[in-house]
Order: structure tokens, then C-alpha cells, then sequence
């Protein structure tokens, strides 16, 4: 599951033990946060300039720092700290830790600076988490592979690659959206069902535009191996990740 972090703020306590029943019956949820709105927030205290090309936020040291303190540190922690006010078990930890994420340069790391695409998941970490019963919550800081460079990554992108590397059916990015939406006959109405190739023409059109193209290309990468599709739904619909595991038919479902 991938929760943004300006939804995260927002999360019903409902939302938590809905997680915390999932468990009850067996079904693990993995985590990949972001939190973009607080480290821009913190950024602005600290009078550290960042801009954003194409949705990645422009990083370099001093802007790392600041990503791994607020990431790693505050939000990663506060989504601990609700998991466990259910009675369910949750560990926290970044890419950071035992390797668990290793990245490379973007493509486009001239423009955006210590941006990393993720070349490696250590699954079994997260399995051997799984297994001794806690709930894994994963923010999305990497490392080089000599292990010296962190590398900022976009929480979407490192989701989708923990969801492949761990070979999960299915992908769950919560949001503060209902889907993705298209205006039939003047209004907006949320696409129950979406192809990777509607998506492209959806880009192209503008019709999904801003930081929306992050989450649903994120979304395109991640199916791939045995990852069928990709969820997007609004973190404050009752009992949403139920209703997702259940193909209730809410949100938007990503199909090859």
C-alpha cells in the first residue's frame, strides 16, 4: 500500500483498524509513505529553497537531510504510532535500513539532483518482518550500491517497486481522491476500470496532469511480474481497504 503524506494527516482511526482486522484475518498490509507537504513545510522553517520538476522534488544534500529527518523520522513514526494505538504491531524503517531499498540516479538527475530510481528491494527483509507478525511501514529514502549515497525517492515509484520485488498481486495507493476521474458530458466522474493505454491518452490530453502523472506511472511500472493491478482510492471512504480486497468496485482499478 502506498499513503501519500498529506493524506496521512487526514486518515480516519477507522482507516487503522480496518488494517488492524486485516491482520486479525491474515492478510498483511506493507506500507510505502511519502510526505510531501511537511517537508516542504520544513524546508520553508529552515529557509532551504526546493522546486519540483515533473512532480520529483529537486534534492540535494542540505534538501536530503531534511527529507530523511521528516520521512524517516516524524511521519514514519506517527504511522507507527496509529498502527499500534489499535492493538495491531507495526515496524518502522527506510530504505536505509539493511539495505532494504538500493537506487540509482534518475534519468533526469541533472535537472532534479539526488533523485533515485530503485534498483534492488531486499524482500526477504521485509518477509522476515511479516512473519514475526509486525506490520512493515517503509519510508522512501535509498542507498547507492556501495551503501554511501542516500538517494530521495518518490514514494509512488519505490511502492510499486516494493510491491514488485515482494511479487504481490495487487497495489493499493491511498489517496485523498476517489480515482482517477474523466468529465463525461461536463462532469467529473471517477473510472471504475482503467488500461495502461487509456492512461497514456488520458496524459497526453491533460486529463490527468500534475501530481497525479507521478502516481499513475508509478502505478504502470509496478505492473509487471505477478503485480495484476493498482488501486487508487480515498483514504477516508469507511472500511476502504476491505472494500478494495473484497472488489467491492471502489476507486479506480489499473489494469494492464
Amino acid at each position: 500500500m502506498k499513503c501519500g503524506g498529506s493524506t496521512l494527516a487526514a486518515l480516519p482511526s477507522s482507516f487503522f483498524e480496518d488494517m488492524r482486522q486485516l491482520q486479525d484475518e491474515g492478510i498483511v498490509t506493507v506500507i510505502v509513505h511519502g510526505g510531501g507537504p511537511a517537508i516542504s513545510e520544513t524546508l520553508g522553517k529552515l529557509g532551504i529553497e526546493s522546486g519540483f520538476v515533473n512532480g520529483l522534488r529537486v534534492t540535494n544534500e542540505a534538501v536530503l537531510d531534511v527529507v530523511e529527518m521528516v520521512l524517516s523520522g516524524q511521519i514514519n513514526k506517527e504511522i507507527v504510532r496509529r498502527i499500534q494505538l489499535t492493538g495491531a504491531a507495526a515496524l518502522g524503517l527506510s530504505g536505509v535500513d539493511g539495505h532494504l531499498i538500493e537506487a540509482k540516479p534518475v534519468a533526469n538527475s541533472h535537472e532534479v539532483g539526488l533523485v533515485g530510481d530503485v534498483t534492488k528491494v531486499n524482500a526477504e527483509l521485509i518477509q522476515g518482518i511479516v512473519n514475526m507478525g509486525y506490520i512493515p511501514v517503509i519510508a522512501p529514502v535509498g542507498l547507492g550500491a556501495d551503501g554511501g549515497q542516500r538517494y530521495n525517492i518518490n514514494a509512488d515509484t519505490a511502492a510499486g517497486a516494493v510491491a514488485s520485488h515482494l511479487g504481490v498481486e495487487q497495489m493499493v495507493v491511498v489517496t485523498d481522491v476517489p480515482g482517477i476521474m474523466k468529465t463525461v458530458d461536463g462532469e467529473k466522474q471517477v473510472l471504475p476500470v482503467v488500461s495502461v493505454a487509456e492512461i497514456e491518452e488520458m496524459i497526453v490530453s491533460g486529463e490527468i496532469y500534475g501530481g497525479m502523472i507521478p502516481k499513475v506511472r508509478a502505478a504502470i511500472a509496478c505492473i509487471q511480474g505477478k503485480v495484476q493491478e493498482v488501486v487508487i482510492v480515498n483514504g477516508s471512504e469507511p472500511n476502504v481497504l476491505s472494500k478494495v480486497l473484497k472488489g467491492t468496485g471502489i476507486g479506480t482499478r489499473i489494469v494492464r
